[in-house]
């Protein structure tokens, strides 16, 4: 039995269904099955055995389904039945201490000191710190196979992250990313709170996703705290939401153009990507949104004046975008370099839990904004941009349609601004409860799980990126492939290193 409840409402944490381990598994193997998929599944760490909790997403019914667990050393690991949650049961070996019995590829994630006194997975004495980036890699064998090391340090301004290609001749037979090497024990500092700091560790998770983490938490002590944001301020968050999608589309199309050599869309989406982060500054001063968001709603309100800039912004941003990727669409040498590269098809996106971008370029109709909405977008409805191919050009072509009808989003919500506050008072959390939290971001679901104590205190605070689920759909794209594809294919993702790491 699993207990449904909605995006962002707030419960006890006592009516959580606690299962034995068989029957855990059972429930979470036959939901993925049914349709749902694993949002998160985590354990809180202790002295004695550890309570583990899944979060499932159905997105037929908009429901997120939790249902709980005790495990003591070792389960019959989950992953050989729903390969989705190989990295979910990674990591909790890594910070709790079980061990995954089964699971095929079990390693560090972060390369972090366990979080339950006394224990550790990977053989090293309870005292010991591991060493960052020492592990075991899969290694492919034969005659003219060869490997390739890329990372962790990279050329230019860019977080550490190693890639390592098992390789014959051009073509990559296996590519296997490690990851962890900035891990920053955020979800250990949220321990205890809320404080003065909290709401700037979500602002600075991933950095290019502010207003996302940010309104994904604020939501999450709205629940608790039994606040309810005023309109006015909805519609701003959205707002802010969709420039923050807009800025980021829009640059990486500029970046996929560099990375096939076309230099005019790469140089036109370059200074697009500014105009539409100017938006957000206009409203709140910060270009990434920081300061903008807040328990209870927003700290900017825009006057009249404010809005007539940011129409007619907006619209001349449209305008220059729209010719800048139309040279991409209409140019057969850059349409041959993104088609058929970096494959991914449906069933393996199903199966391995992508979600967002990734996602819907493989036909999946995966949007948190319409299978949970929040906020705005309870009340209005952006259409799903899907694609069917699963390829490079899938990925940037899906970033376009979103470009367009996040545009029309923004410009429907500015022409029907309602009046009113921008900020509600918030009160104390709630005791021993719990919520979850799913935000669309612009690289895709983010949910973010708050369980509180006996004096409304964060007992746990888990954030999940959707570059989480993500990073292992870029290794499978890599499979029989050239190497030389690997930048193409890796910008086509652009997924988030320090929203992994955390």
């Amino acid at each position: 039995m699993t207990l449904p409840l909605h995006n962002g409402e707030q419960l006890n944490r006592a009516k959580i269904p606690q299962q034995n381990v068989a029957e855990f598994r059972q429930q979470v193997i036959a939901r993925v099955r049914e349709g749902a998929r694993v949002a998160a599944l985590f354990g809180l760490p202790g002295n004695g055995s550890v309570p583990m909790l899944a979060v499932l997403a159905n997105g037929v019914s908009g429901k997120l389904e939790l249902v709980g667990t005790e495990i003591s050393g070792e389960y019959p690991a989950l992953t050989p039945d729903v390969p989705q949650v190989h990295l979910f049961e990674r990591e909790l070996a890594e910070q709790c201490g079980v061990i995954p019995k089964g699971h095929p590829w079990l390693k560090p994630v972060r390369f972090v000191k366990s979080l339950r006194p006394g224990h550790d997975t990977w053989g090293r004495a309870a005292n010991e710190q591991p060493l960052v980036g020492v592990t075991n890699f899969y290694r492919v064998e034969g005659d003219e196979v060869h490997e390739v090391a890329v990372g962790p340090v990279h050329a230019g301004v860019i977080e550490p992250g190693h890639f390592r290609f098992q390789c014959h001749g051009e073509d990559v037979l296996h590519l296997e990313i490690s990851l962890g090497y900035q891990h920053r024990g955020v979800e250990r500092a949220l321990l205890g709170g809320p404080n003065k700091r909290t709401i700037h560790y979500m602002e600075t998770l991933a950095g290019d996703t502010t207003v996302g983490h940010a309104t994904a938490y604020c939501q999450a002590i709205e629940a608790l705290a039994g606040c309810k944001p005023p309109a006015r301020a909805q519609v701003l968050r959205g707002v802010a939401l969709e420039l923050e999608r807009l800025a980021n589309h829009t640059g990486d199309l500029g970046a996929l153009a560099g990375d096939v050599g076309y230099l005019p869309t790469q140089s036109f989406c370059g200074r697009l990507r500014g105009d539409f982060l100017n938006m957000t500054a206009l409203v709140c001063g910060s270009r990434f949104g920081r300061g903008l968001v807040r328990p209870g709603g927003v700290v900017f309100d825009v006057d009249e004046a404010r809005i007539g800039q940011l129409r007619e912004r907006l619209e001349q941003a449209l305008r220059d975008v729209t010719s800048a990727v139309n040279l991409l669409w209409n140019t057969s040498s850059v349409r041959g370099r993104l088609e058929r590269t970096g494959v991914l098809t449906t069933e393996t996106a199903r199966e391995i839990g992508l979600v967002g971008v990734v996602a819907r370029a493989c036909g999946l109709e995966r949007d948190a904004r319409q299978e949970f909405p929040s906020g705005i977008y309870q009340f209005v409805q952006i259409p799903v941009s899907t694609y069917h191919t699963g390829d490079a050009f899938a990925r940037a072509y899906v970033r376009w349609l979103e470009i367009q009808r996040s545009v029309a989003f923004v410009r429907e919500q500015l022409n029907a601004l309602p009046a009113g506050p921008v900020r509600a008072k918030v009160g104390p959390l709630a005791n021993n409860a719990t919520v979850v939290t799913m935000v669309e971001g612009w690289r895709g679901e983010i949910c973010h799980a708050a369980l509180t104590d006996a004096t409304g205190r964060f007992a746990h605070y888990k954030v999940v990126d959707p570059s989480f689920h993500n990073w292992f759909g870029l290794a499978l794209a890599l499979r029989n492939q050239q190497i030389s594809d690997f930048p193409l294919c890796n910008k086509s993702f652009n997924l988030s290193y320090c929203g992994h790491d955390l």
